[in-house]
Order: structure tokens, then C-alpha cells, then sequence
């Protein structure tokens, strides 16, 4: 059986979106790569014990134009990394946080169909993340 090792994400702005993560998300960073032929940086942020997300940016694809967030529309492809953060309680705690520190919150928190206890909101670059609570106890 196969296990995923890491998700990768191209950004605009690689110290930006790797301090959110860390303060908000609690990754921890690895030092960083850098390849000064493409001009390709990255970050490995792990969270919990091994679940990584590579952060990416290289020249070529941070002159590309941004999309506004809100404008994003469904699209095939990812559509969103979730993250366990523990209670429902703390759901609401960080939902209420990302708030305050002018995230924009696209749903939540709330109960979903399927059982999840969640909010769904857009990080500083506008991609689409959920928190959600333990199964266990959301």
C-alpha cells in the first residue's frame, strides 16, 4: 500500500505563506532549498508527525497574474488541504482568530453532511483550506 509523503504547492510569496502556516497551523519549517539555475524555492512544512506540504515558487510562475480569491471558481484539480486542529472548540477558537486577522472565512464553522465539524477558509494567497475537528470528538 502506498503512503503520501508530501503535497506541494506553488505560491507568490514563499516566506508569507510559510509563517502562516507555521503560526496558525503549527508546521515546522525545514530550512529551505534553493536552486539558483531555475531560480526554484522551496519550503517542507511538516505537521503532526509526518504529513508535509512543499511550498514552491520559481520565477516563471510567481510573474503569473493572481487571481482574486474570491473570484476562484470549481475547478478540476485540488480543491483543498484539511487540517485536524483538535475540538470543535478549537475549530471555532482559530476560526474566530483567522477572523480577527482578516482571513476570509468561506464557510463555518459547521457541521457538514458527511460529518465534519470544519471551516473552510481562503490562506494569504487564496487557496482553499479547512480546519476541522477530531472525528473522535467533532
Amino acid at each position: 500500500m502506498a503512503t503520501l509523503d508530501h503535497a506541494a504547492l506553488y505560491v507568490t510569496d514563499l516566506d508569507v505563506i510559510r509563517d502562516f502556516y507555521c503560526t496558525h497551523l503549527g508546521a515546522r519549517s525545514n530550512e529551505g532549498y534553493h536552486n539558483p539555475t531555475t531560480g526554484l524555492r522551496t519550503y517542507f512544512l511538516t505537521f503532526g508527525g509526518t504529513a508535509r506540504l512543499e511550498i514552491m515558487t520559481r520565477p516563471e510562475v510567481s510573474q503569473q497574474a493572481a487571481q482574486a480569491p474570491g473570484d476562484r471558481p470549481l475547478r478540476l484539480g485540488w480543491d483543498h488541504l484539511a487540517f485536524t486542529v483538535g475540538s470543535p472548540q478549537e475549530v471555532d477558537a482559530l476560526t474566530d482568530r483567522l477572523r480577527r486577522e482578516g482571513m476570509e472565512i468561506l464557510s463555518g464553522p459547521r457541521t457538514t453532511g458527511d460529518g465534519y465539524y470544519e471551516t473552510l477558509f481562503l490562506d494569504p494567497e487564496g487557496n482553499r483550506v479547512e480546519i476541522v475537528a477530531d472525528r473522535a470528538t467533532g
